[in-house]
């Protein structure tokens, strides 16, 4: 009688645990669909401006942002949070396909992060310092919403204003249908959750 027992009680553990898996996948998918639905569309229109501009380094369509930004006056200074140790100024203004010497008085290039949650410490220290109570974040639209996480949170009593950037190969409306773009944003799902989980838990600083 034990044999039959165990093993019911075994099937009736793994229904269980399948169970919790199923739900827990929908939940996961569900908010995947929510967190999509979240990123900032296209708006041609967008016009606004602060007292500084910070682009989060991780791709050149980021900085030429940034810099376009900067040469229309949209503020008068800008950040570039998260730049490789041995990258200067002069290099990354030519590489942008601007001459040094037309930005270079405006722009700072910031060392210290390693990551999303580096670059809000880094960012706010640096608006700190200037006094600064407003800023223009520039980065992909699919690392916005966790950007904006760790800005809200470093610097909950300032102007953060998003700025998202779309790259080429990221492809925003239809985003399931291709796979890069999919585990791109599933990718950031995950890192968004870890966020908030981090946050809730009141946890160290990670990104």
């Amino acid at each position: 009688m034990a044999g039959p027992r165990r093993r019911r009680a075994g099937r009736r553990w793994l229904r269980s645990v399948a169970a919790t898996l199923a739900v827990t996948a929908l939940l996961w998918l569900g908010g995947l669909v929510w967190f999509a639905g979240r990123l900032p569309a296209p708006d041609p229109g967008r016009r606004s401006g602060a007292e500084a501009i910070v682009v989060l380094t991780g791709g050149s369509e980021r900085l030429r942002e940034g810099l376009r930004l900067l040469a229309e006056g949209r503020a008068p200074r800008l950040l570039v949070s998260g730049v490789y140790p041995h990258a200067d100024l002069d290099a990354i203004l030519r590489s942008a396909g601007l001459p040094a010497e037309s930005l270079e008085c405006c722009v700072t290039l910031g060392y210290a992060a390693g990551d999303t949650a580096g670059n809000a410490r880094e960012t706010a220290a640096w608006m700190a310092e200037r006094g600064y109570q407003s800023l223009l974040l520039v980065t992909a639209s699919y690392h916005m919403p966790r950007s904006l996480l760790e800005f809200r949170r470093a610097m909950p009593d300032l102007e953060i204003v998003a700025h998202p950037v779309f790259p080429e190969g990221f492809r925003h409306a239809d985003w399931w249908l291709w796979p890069g773009s999919a585990a791109l944003v599933a990718s950031e799902f995950n890192k968004y959750l870890a966020v908030l989980a981090r946050m809730v838990l009141g946890g160290g600083p990670r990104g």
